[in-house]
């Protein structure tokens, strides 16, 4: 609760903010009565609505789970079967666009965001940073990467941010004692890069993921926990070792002394246990998919369920949950198919011959405009505006909608150049260690290195795992 006096709360005017604001409703208001040439009533509406929801993410006028939740009440007054206009025979369902609201893929990330809480909660986090940094003390090159690996990993199942303020209190009396320069600069870059790279080997990894997965549940393609893995756990561990490479040569000298604090011991409570074997259990489940067919989705609502009638979470943690982030998956969900749905996406995309684009280079132009994009917006608004437009793609070209469409998630994870691209940059920039000139040189080669990469990977080894 503030204690600041009523009336006293300035807010610094934002041009920025208000021609994004202003932009939105104009795009809305003209869109609903001006067709556009070749695109239905609905479609128009629907281009309205997509502007708007451009001009308010990049703005951020309003919060980005604002913007989400927006999109899907105008799609319901303005385009579904409910709408307040008049709308064609055989428009969406308006229970259609509301139901990405629970949309499997919010289950799904639901339930990882219960165990990352319940990690957090029960102080499983650090004790396994403990424990896993403690072959790698010794050599201050080794030490680096091993704190980038144990971020990597923890990433992919908790959130980047998350991860990122946990290794930065496990690691910040480490790199407080440093004397100001290259080592330290280096180390604190190294976490968030490897919270960044980390988020892109699973679907809960990171929100662009979420929306990859949600785009193309709605389009009837599935893509396992699993195959999801297999396609970028490789290039994960690649760009992970390659940006080691670089910071350790860039940054830390061999005769560096890190003095790390390993004590750090895992709880044995009742409530503790019980978390560590539903945790466990859900990741298993996770990664064995093919053997048991149960979806992914439906096992994310097992630890949700275990997890509060046990009491080892309770009504409390569930609040605290990272709720905007479920609404902002949400309203990518919703967004795309609105796009889809009023034929938007081909209308969009039918002026260029996409199909005089070789393959390699196609994908290659997607990962960079992800990475462009996500350098100036956050991760979660360049995915939900780029999956839609390149789902409707997929149906005019060679490379399949799975391919397009996690080509673009895994792009937007690259984009790491500036404090403002992605919440653990804000972190290591708020340290006061690391330079933004730095920042971004380390960016620029890690999503160069991660572009050319995903250009490679994803035509030539993705189809052997299904993915297409």
């Amino acid at each position: 609760m503030s204690t600041r006096p009523a009336g006293l709360s300035k807010k610094k005017f934002s041009p920025f903010k208000t021609f994004g604001a202003l932009g939105a409703l104009a795009a809305i208001t003209i869109c609903l009565f001006v067709q556009l040439p070749g695109l239905s009533v609905e479609g128009t509406r629907m281009f309205g609505i997509f502007l708007a929801a451009i001009l308010l993410w990049v703005s951020e006028a309003v919060p980005l789970a604002g913007t989400a939740v927006l999109v899907i009440f105008l799609e319901v007054l303005f385009i579904s079967d409910h709408a307040l206009l008049e709308v064609a025979k055989g428009a969406p369902a308006y229970t259609k666009f509301f139901g990405a609201l629970a949309n499997p893929v919010i289950i799904l990330f639901l339930g990882g965001f219960m165990v990352a809480d319940g990690a957090a909660k029960y102080k499983l986090d650090r004790a396994l940073s403990a424990v896993l940094l403690k072959p790698f003390i010794g050599k201050p090159r080794l030490t680096v990467l091993g704190v980038m690996l144990i971020t990597a990993i923890m990433s992919m199942f908790m959130s980047n941010t998350a991860t990122t303020a946990t290794m930065f209190a496990v690691m910040m009396p480490v790199i407080m004692a440093l004397p100001e320069g290259k080592a330290r600069t280096g180390i604190a870059l190294s976490i968030p890069v490897a919270a960044n790279v980390g988020g892109m080997g699973t679907p809960v990894g990171t929100p662009p993921n979420a929306i990859a997965l949600g785009a193309l549940e709605n389009a009837g393609v599935n893509v396992t926990f699993l195959q999801w893995m297999l396609a970028a756990v490789p290039l994960m561990l690649v760009l992970l070792a390659l940006s080691w490479a670089f910071i350790a040569w860039r940054y830390i000298p061999t005769d560096a002394k890190f003095n790390i604090d390993t004590s750090a011991r895992f709880e044995k409570s009742r409530n503790a246990i019980i978390f560590y074997c539903v945790a466990g259990l859900t990741i298993l489940l996770w990664m064995t998919e093919s053997l048991h067919h149960i979806s992914s989705n439906i096992v994310g609502f097992l630890p949700v369920v275990v997890l509060l009638m046990t009491k080892v979470m309770s009504g409390d943690d569930l609040r605290a949950l990272d709720w905007p982030v479920l609404w902002l998956v949400a309203g990518g969900i919703a967004l795309g198919s609105g796009v889809s749905a009023t034929g938007l996406d081909k209308w969009m995309l039918g002026s260029i011959d996409w199909t005089s684009i070789p393959g390699l280079l196609l994908i290659l132009v997607l990962a960079l405009v992800g990475w462009v994009t996500s350098n100036v917006i956050s991760h979660s608004a360049s995915a939900n505006l780029l999956v839609p437009m390149g789902m409707g793609l997929a149906v005019s070209v060679s490379s399949g909608a799975a391919e397009i469409a996690i080509v673009i998630a895994l792009g937007c994870s690259l984009g790491m150049c500036l404090p403002i691209s992605t919440p653990p940059n804000a972190i290591a920039y708020s340290t006061g260690t690391t330079p933004t000139r730095e920042m971004a040189i380390v960016g620029v080669i890690v999503g160069l290195i991660g572009i050319v990469l995903l250009a490679f990977a994803a035509p030539l080894t993705w189809g052997v795992i299904g993915i297409k």
